[in-house]
């Protein structure tokens, strides 16, 4: 029996990523980074080693707690990716 699809939206874009692996002072981060017009100049952040995303934009970054939640990483390791994305978001 076959159902039909009610799409919200189904959208092709030309995107680009910026793929990234550094090494923090307590744990390896790889991501990939991707810059689209989709998310109102938020970036699309993905935790290549767990599979966890974000949406992510300064507002983001200045929330406490919000990268512990959205990649499932310790306080410690959220402030070394905080470092990092603030130079990037």
């Amino acid at each position: 029996m076959a159902h039909d699809l009610f799409y919200l939206y189904d959208d092709t874009e030309e995107t680009k990523t910026r793929f990234v692996s550094f090494m923090a002072e307590s744990t390896r981060f790889d991501l990939a980074i991707t810059t689209t017009n989709r998310f109102y100049g938020k970036k699309l952040v993905i935790n290549i080693q767990n599979g966890r995303s974000a949406i992510i934009g300064h507002d983001d970054l200045k929330e406490e707690g919000y990268l512990e939640y959205a990649f499932n990483i310790s306080e410690s390791e959220a402030e070394e990716l905080h470092s990092f994305l603030e130079t990037v978001i």
